[in-house]
């Protein structure tokens, strides 16, 4: 399958924080992640294996007690299961790749 560059389809999931798919296949689902300075994705937990690589930008990734910061060129992979969460520390773009595919994503196309 290919996917042409398309600027739409961008759907906000919490405040100041859009998502879209870009293609997706039966183990693995990539998306595209814009987040607005001081957007916060709040901590949890979901069965997908997620790995995210960051264009631009930078994050605040958190855990209970941990922290980490991640900026352009930063790469990540939380296994399923792994409680956590994110805080745009300013305005960033994340491509992020999901196993199983997120149907929950998926249903916002």
């Amino acid at each position: 399958m290919i996917v042409s560059k398309n600027s739409e389809g961008y759907k906000e999931l919490v405040q100041g924080v859009w998502l879209k798919t870009l293609v997706n296949g039966d183990l693995t689902h990539m998306t595209q992640v814009k987040l607005e300075k001081g957007a916060v994705i709040p901590e949890h937990t979901h069965l997908h294996e997620q790995t995210g690589y960051l264009v631009s930008g930078s994050l605040r990734f958190f855990s209970g007690e941990l922290e980490n910061i991640v900026s352009e060129g930063d790469s990540w992979c939380f296994a399923g299961g792994y409680l956590h969460g994110a805080e745009a520390l300013e305005d960033t773009l994340v491509i992020e790749v999901f196993s199983p595919p997120r149907k929950d994503y998926l249903s916002l196309i």
